[in-house]
């Protein structure tokens, strides 16, 4: 059996070696020919998974170490029965702890603003679970939810009024609910003075233009920007208006990583009939120096943002992403590609649940928080 695997899905050897041979390519750039005798694929979002690329090709088996499979042409593959499925809810606490950071970096305490989540999939909802559970106001949207799913549930309009909103839907061009450009600038316009919107979802479902425009008239907003529309090109325009800008990262926890590969391996072995030889417990590396330590009697906004800083300081990959802007206007260094290189070469980010909090945690509200957030402690 031979699989064909993107070169930038770790553990790809340790899972599927006793199964199969192995190849590893870029996955931008990924052709009909490289393909053709594989009997399966591994790819992340970048790969563009169509009839142009199987086309007479032996592939069974299709698994994208993501939750959104906007990349794979879903009728096609199903017209030619290859099997295909993602990593639902493999990195949505990476991206939770990302809007963390992000907040924290901005110093907007959520516990004392309203939040609106659009899109209450994996990651929406794990963001709304773990913002109830501190107490947090919420509206939600999703269209494909009911009251029953969520008691926060309310119009898009209503929820663009929240201090904070957070997008995380998928991106989606046809259907009754199509989320291409679900906010054009009608939609920007609403948001109240002084907000905050982050995007970490796609690209696409804010239209990118017509934010630029918001943003140059109005600077009392702060965005949030993780994904863009032409990525891996990104308007320099757009990055210099942001707070803050990052090479589509948020979901780039080494944890969720490895849970996604994971993932694809266990529905690999259920797809072929085969055993499956090791599991992700036994790959999973224990974080040396995993003690945290901050002043836990003092304000407890401090606290919280000083123990996310130590695991994930956010303003790194905006740096690095403001560098490639600078090197792309000043030397013409090919935006698209420094991109693609910013996530090969991410730094290696582990989960807040791999830490734990020296001391006692004494303060009710401030434990609450922190357990929100995955931290282990003592109290």
């Amino acid at each position: 059996m031979k699989i064909i695997a993107d070169e930038n899905i770790p553990l790809v050897e340790e899972f599927f070696a006793p199964h199969a041979e192995i190849v590893r390519l870029p996955g931008r750039n990924m052709t009909a020919e490289q393909v053709r005798d594989a009997d399966a694929l591994l790819v992340r979002s970048v790969t563009k998974v169509n009839e142009a690329l199987l086309a007479g090709s032996q592939v069974k088996f299709v698994g994208t170490c993501t939750i959104g499979m906007d990349h794979l042409q879903q009728d096609y593959l199903t017209k030619q029965n290859i099997a295909f499925t993602n990593a639902p809810g493999c990195n949505a606490n990476s991206v939770v702890e990302y809007v963390y950071a992000a907040l924290c970096y901005m110093n907007i305490d959520w516990r004392q603003r309203t939040v609106g989540i659009i899109g209450c999939g994996n990651v929406g909802g794990a963001l709304y679970r773990a913002l109830k559970a501190q107490g947090v106001e919420c509206r939600c949207y999703d269209p494909f939810l009911t009251a029953a799913d969520n008691p926060d549930l309310a119009e898009l309009d209503d929820v663009l009024q929240a201090d904070i909103v957070s997008m995380h839907t998928p991106l989606t061009t046809s259907g009754p609910h199509p989320s291409r450009h679900l906010l054009s600038k009608e939609q920007l316009q609403l948001l109240p003075p002084g907000a905050v919107l982050l995007n970490a979802g796609r690209g696409p479902v804010v239209d990118n233009q017509a934010l630029l425009q918001v943003l140059r008239a109005r600077d009392d907003l702060q965005v949030v920007l993780d994904v863009w529309e032409t990525e891996p090109n990104f308007s320099t325009d757009l990055l210099e208006r942001v707070t803050l800008g990052s090479p589509h990262i948020a979901g780039y926890s080494f944890d969720g990583k490895l849970a996604g590969t994971s993932m694809i391996y266990q529905a690999f072995c259920r797809h072929f009939g085969l055993s499956e030889q090791i599991s992700l417990a036994q790959v999973t590396p224990k974080v040396a120096n995993n003690t945290l330590s901050a002043e836990l009697e003092g304000d407890d906004w401090t606290a919280i943002c000083d123990l996310v800083a130590q695991v994930y300081d956010i303003e790194d990959d905006d740096r690095a992403m403001r560098k490639l802007a600078r090197q792309h206007l000043d030397h013409g260094v090919d935006l698209g590609a420094g991109f693609d290189l910013l996530r090969k070469h991410y730094a290696i980010r582990r989960e807040f649940h791999n830490y734990q909090v020296a001391g006692k945690v004494k303060k009710e509200p401030l434990a609450k928080s922190l357990a929100a957030l995955g931290f282990h402690f003592n109290k």
